[in-house]
């Protein structure tokens, strides 16, 4: 295992488990489709005796500090952008992922909103466009308030008057495939219980499904030949 920097040794200290303890379950979790208790089992296998409630609080702990080690080796995206919607299930009520995509398939952002219309459209393309800067042309589905956002976003000047903004189903068929993918591994869960979790739940299943897709340049840290529990071990440590 590689040594842990300082800033990483600290993250861990104080913890009755050790760093890849934490480190596998929460990984395995926001990857595969297990439940807490699935891990649970699989971990007594292995002869460590962990409560789901325990694993449950690592994702909440680690998952941003992961994906915030992991953004030190983000690729930048492209200029044309998918943009839509889809639905999570929070304590029994539908909730909104907002997502975007270039037209490689490589994901923008993402924001979970209680709400679907203008107020969470513009602030999901406002923390996108912050990230990943402006893009040169977007496609929306025909849903009004989507549309709203972007003229508001161009009076402000936040987004160019010359903006290119469609309306096409069939350049949207990218982004609706990429939701399944995340869709999936949301859907063992059930529903969230509180919207909070759910954010930082699902902030690592879409970090996941990034690194997948290849969206981190780890050339000048681990050889092609690594596998992933290397290469977590790699980010980590850097």
């Amino acid at each position: 295992m590689n040594p842990l920097n300082k800033s990483t040794v600290m993250l861990f200290q104080g913890r009755h488990f050790n760093a890849e303890i934490i480190t596998l379950c929460v990984r395995w979790y926001v990857t595969y489709k297990l439940s807490y208790r699935d891990l649970v089992s699989i971990m007594a296998e292995r002869n460590v005796d962990v409560a789901h409630t325990t694993i449950l609080r690592w994702v909440q702990r680690y998952v941003p500090e992961f994906a915030k080690r992991w953004q030190r080796f983000a690729r930048s995206v492209g200029t044309s952008w998918r943009v839509d919607e889809t639905y999570i299930k929070l304590k029994g009520k539908w909730v909104y992922l907002y997502r975007g995509v270039d037209k490689e398939g490589q994901t923008i952002d993402f924001f979970l909103s209680e709400h679907r219309d203008i107020v969470a459209a513009k602030r999901f393309l406002q923390e996108a466009i912050e990230k990943r800067g402006v893009p040169q042309k977007i496609t929306l589905d025909g849903y009004a308030a989507s549309h709203g956002a972007v003229a508001e976003l161009q009076e402000e000047g936040i987004l160019p008057a010359k903006l290119l903004v469609r309306t096409n189903r069939h350049l949207n068929n990218l982004i609706e495939q990429d939701h399944r993918r995340v869709k999936q591994r949301v859907r063992p869960m059930l529903g969230f219980k509180c919207f909070a979790h759910a954010v930082i739940t699902i902030s690592g299943i879409e970090l996941v499904h990034q690194i997948k897709k290849g969206q981190f340049d780890l050339s000048g840290l681990c050889p092609p030949q690594f596998c992933m529990p290397q290469i977590w071990e790699a980010v980590l440590a850097a």
